[in-house]
C-alpha cells in the first residue's frame, strides 16, 4: 500500500520546524510503524536528502523510547501499544499519515521526532531510594505480602515511562508516570520508611521541571501503552496529604 506522510522536521532545540510531506510507497501491511520509517529513511538516503531523526531501542514495547504523535494520538491508534508494536495494517492505502514528537515544555525537541525527556530521570532521582541501615539484603520471600497489593504494585511498575500520558494531557502533567512510580514503592512494606520524603521530593521535581496539574480528564490512561489506571493518581494525592500533615 502506499501512504502519505506529513513528518515534523525540525533542525535543532533552537531551530523553527515544520511538516514536511513524504511519500512511503510500496509499504507491507506486516511492517511495524518503525519499520516503515526505516524504509522512508532508506529512500532519502539514496537520494542524498537527510534521514528522518527518531528514537528506538528494544522495538518490543518495553523502553517506551519510541514516542510518536501518530495523527494526533500518542503512540497511534491502538491501546495498549507503543508505536513500535503498531503494524501499517492498522492503516489503509492512500491513507493519510501526520507523525510528531511529544508536545511539552518540559520535554524540548532534540531534533525532528526526538526529544530530551530527561526530566523523567530527574523525577525518579528525587525519589531515591530506601536508605535504611537493616544489614544484609533479606530474602524476598521474607515479608508476605498479600497478593493483591503486590499484583497492584506490579501493575504500577508496569509503566516503562515513555511519556505518552504527557503527550496526551493539554496540561502537560506527568501526575500517571508519577503516581505510578510512587504507587509501586508505597504499596509495598519495603518503601514505607521513606514514603513521605518520596512523594513530596518527587512532585516538587515535577513542578520544577515546569510539567503541570492534573486535568482530571483521563486521556493520559487511554493512551498508556501498559495502560496504566488513573486510580494511581489518587493514591499519589493521599500520599501527599497524608505527608504534608506529618510535616506540620
Amino acid at each position: 500500500m502506499n501512504l502519505k506522510l506529513r513528518i515534523w522536521r525540525q533542525a535543532g532545540p533552537a531551530a523553527a520546524g515544520r511538516l514536511v510531506e513524504y511519500a512511503a510507497d510500496h509499504v507491507s501491511p506486516d511492517m511495524s510503524f518503525l519499520e516503515m520509517l526505516d524504509v522512508v529513511n532508506e529512500g532519502l538516503t539514496k537520494k542524498g536528502e537527510e534521514a528522518i531523526a527518531f528514537d528506538s531501542d528494544c522495538r518490543e514495547g518495553i523502553c517506551g523510547t519510541c514516542s510518536l504523535v501518530i495523527n494526533g494520538v500518542p503512540h497511534g491508534p491502538d491501546r495498549g501499544t507503543t508505536a513500535c508494536q503498531l503494524h501499517m495494517r492498522r492503516f489503509k492505502d492512500g491513507d493519510s499519515v501526520t507523525i510528531e514528537p511529544w508536545r511539552a515544555a518540559a520535554f524540548p525537541v532534540v531534533k525532528d521526532l526526538i526529544v530530551d525527556r530527561s526530566a523523567f530521570d530527574r523525577i525518579i532521582a528525587a525519589g531515591g531510594y530506601v536508605s535504611v541501615n537493616c544489614g544484609g539484603a533479606p530474602d524476598g520471600n521474607a515479608i508476605p505480602i498479600p497478593k493483591d497489593v503486590a499484583d497492584l504494585a506490579m501493575d504500577s511498575a508496569a509503566c516503562i515511562g515513555c511519556g505518552a500520558c504527557v503527550a496526551a494531557c493539554k496540561n502537560a502533567s506527568a501526575h500517571l508516570f508519577m503516581s505510578a512510580k510512587i504507587s509501586q514503592f508505597a504499596l509495598l512494606p519495603q518503601g514505607h520508611p521513606e514514603r513521605h520524603r518520596r512523594v513530596t521530593a518527587m512532585i516538587a521535581q515535577a513542578d520544577g521541571e515546569g510539567f503541570g496539574s492534573c486535568s482530571n480528564e483521563g486521556e493520559c490512561q487511554a493512551v498508556c501503552p501498559k495502560e496504566i489506571p488513573i486510580s494511581n493518581i489518587a493514591r499519589m494525592t493521599r500520599e501527599y496529604v497524608k505527608a504534608a500533615l506529618l510535616a506540620k
